[in-house]
């Protein structure tokens, strides 16, 4: 799966990003329905700072939020991999996994699909003993996401994120574990995950 920079899965390329992402990715970031559980959309500079910002990453620890590519299209879908959580919470610092795809690939199973390849990447090349990931409260989508590629919650590690402000709707969140020998067990069994 693992070849040099990129990932592949069964429909997906995922890949270190290149200038052609740069348009599709900013018009996602303005999206407000993609952008529904963030503060705000992007504008295209803030956009395309994050797209710096994650090559930067990429060049200086060997991981990051990959650029993901349908195969048969060619088309951009968004990103999902790996980012570190480094702000102040009772289970950082810890590396997540994340996802954000355009509107148009949305219901097709494409997230679970490219999460489970930076699971593997995860677990397997880096040799994370755990990979987390968080989501507002509210973010159905995302949380079902989460139980699909096999991560568990736990409702005593719910927390308010420190960067939203106190009150705000996207204030609680929600905290999903996953460990490299449940994901190691779930392989070797070669079966969905079970939802949690």
């Amino acid at each position: 799966m693992e070849n040099g920079h990129e990932l592949r899965t069964e429909r997906l390329l995922l890949r270190r990003w290149s200038d052609a992402d740069r348009e599709p990715f900013a018009a996602l970031n303005a999206d407000p329905t993609v952008m529904e559980f963030f503060p705000a959309p992007l504008t295209g500079a803030e956009s395309n700072a994050l797209v710096d910002k994650i090559e930067a990453h990429f060049a200086k620890t060997g991981f990051g939020l990959w650029a993901v590519e349908d195969v048969a299209s060619s088309d951009f879908v968004g990103f999902v991999g790996l980012w570190p959580a480094t702000f102040a919470a009772p289970f950082t610092p810890a590396v997540e996994i994340g996802w954000r795809l355009a509107q148009r690939h949305w219901g097709r199973g494409l997230a679970p699909e490219a999460a489970r390849a930076a699971l593997a990447d995860g677990f397997d090349r880096l040799g994370l003993d755990e990979i987390v990931s968080f989501t507002a409260a509210i973010n159905t989508n995302s949380r079902r996401v989460m139980s699909k590629i096999g991560m568990v919650h736990d409702a005593a590690e719910d927390f308010d994120h420190p960067s939203v402000e106190p009150g705000d709707r996207l204030e609680r969140h929600v905290l999903y574990r996953l460990a490299a020998d449940r994901f190691t067990s779930m392989r070797a069994d070669q079966q969905e995950p079970p939802a949690t």
